[in-house]
């Protein structure tokens, strides 16, 4: 299961990827010392989740390019223009 989606546009800068870590370590200090354990180990959880995904092994697909449109018509005969039936 992929709670964090490396290739959404979010995280293309490091500095976001990095903040997104810190502030999650973070909240579990705050939490570990102020004597709530379990919610500590909640917020150092998302914190270790988001190094790994954001940072270690961080590797976004670049984005697809469309592809070019196939002509509707591709292999039938075209019909004649009025141009064309002239010249004829």
């Amino acid at each position: 299961m992929q709670l964090i989606d490396p290739n959404h546009s979010a995280y293309r800068h490091l500095w976001v990827r990095i903040l997104i870590v810190v502030v999650c370590l973070g909240w579990a200090v705050v939490e570990f010392t102020t004597g709530d354990p379990f919610w500590g180990m909640l917020a150092g959880g998302a914190g270790v989740y988001s190094f790994y995904m954001l940072i270690w092994a961080f590797n976004p697909k670049p984005p697809e390019a469309a592809a070019p449109a196939a002509s509707e018509d591709e292999g039938e005969e075209k019909p004649a223009t009025d141009e064309e039936k002239k010249a004829e």
